[in-house]
């Protein structure tokens, strides 16, 4: 399975209060986005964060990957340090990345795009960076942890259901 997110912000105290996360201590709202990724991501699984994933306490990134489920890919955002970027446990680094799953094609990056890479035949556009307060277009989604309940969301999570 392919999961996606974004926004993690592991380390950061100030998204208690910006975001509005709901935990007390920082401790707490890693703790739980750490539970809830291992939950629904299998070590077997890919997983693509795309982008802002930890601060730049020394090391904290290698922890983190060290503990959390799936092959890793970050997608980078704004507000990656030097740390998280060239950190051991990423499977792969990028800015921008294509890739098609279950006959769609998918473009990811960490800022959402007004127009994207063959918008016109029914291209995806993931992104971060919104944390959910943008007005959703059609085939665009945030899969940040604010707009996503917190974890990792597959595509099928994102698509309308077949009626």
């Amino acid at each position: 399975m392919i999961y996606f997110t974004s926004d993690t912000h592991f380390g950061e105290a100030r998204v208690l209060n910006i975001d509005r996360r709901p935990f007390s201590t920082l401790a707490e709202h890693d703790a739980a986005l750490i539970a809830n990724w291992n939950e629904t991501v299998s070590p077997d699984d890919e997983i693509w964060h795309l982008g802002d994933f930890a601060s730049k306490k020394k090391g904290l990134a290698d922890d983190l990957l060290s503990r959390l489920n799936g092959r890793k890919h970050l997608v980078v955002g704004n507000n990656d340090p030097v740390g998280t970027i060239e950190a051991s446990g990423w499977r792969s680094v990028q800015h921008y990345a294509e890739l098609t799953v279950e006959g769609h094609l998918l473009v990811l990056c960490h800022y959402p795009f007004r127009t994207w890479n063959q918008m016109g035949k029914r291209s995806i556009d993931l992104h971060g960076h919104s944390h959910g307060r943008l007005k959703p277009m059609p085939r665009q989604f945030d899969v940040g942890v604010d707009a996503r309940g917190l974890r990792p969301v597959s595509l099928a999570d994102l698509l309308p259901r077949p009626r």
